[in-house]
């Protein structure tokens, strides 16, 4: 119907933001083997043999290191596998999910 006003109107600015980011850490225990740890960094969280190795390294010689920083959904679902993974293996092995 010509003359007649409509309700919609056009937005021209949207708040659009970037999810926020989360970091998933492993600890060192007295327990969990060291190749243990590097196939958790290679099958959870697809790191590379070289790159896993250094990881569980750095886990072993200062107590923790970041794995992976992702959004959150995907990072307590990597954290989850890791955990499940260690206990059917009947390792105490420590992961942990914090904001950037």
């Amino acid at each position: 119907m010509p003359g007649q006003q409509t309700s919609v109107r056009d937005r021209s600015h949207t708040d659009l933001q970037q999810p926020r980011r989360y970091k998933v850490i492993i600890y060192n225990d007295d327990f969990t083997t060291m190749d243990f740890v590097v196939l958790v960094l290679t099958s959870v969280f697809f790191k590379s043999e070289a790159e896993a190795e250094a990881l569980m390294l750095s886990v072993h010689h200062e107590g923790s290191a970041v794995v992976g920083v992702y959004t959150y959904d995907i990072a307590v679902s990597k954290m989850r596998k890791a955990t499940m993974m260690a206990r059917e293996h009947n390792f105490p092995l420590q992961l942990e999910c914090k904001p950037e």
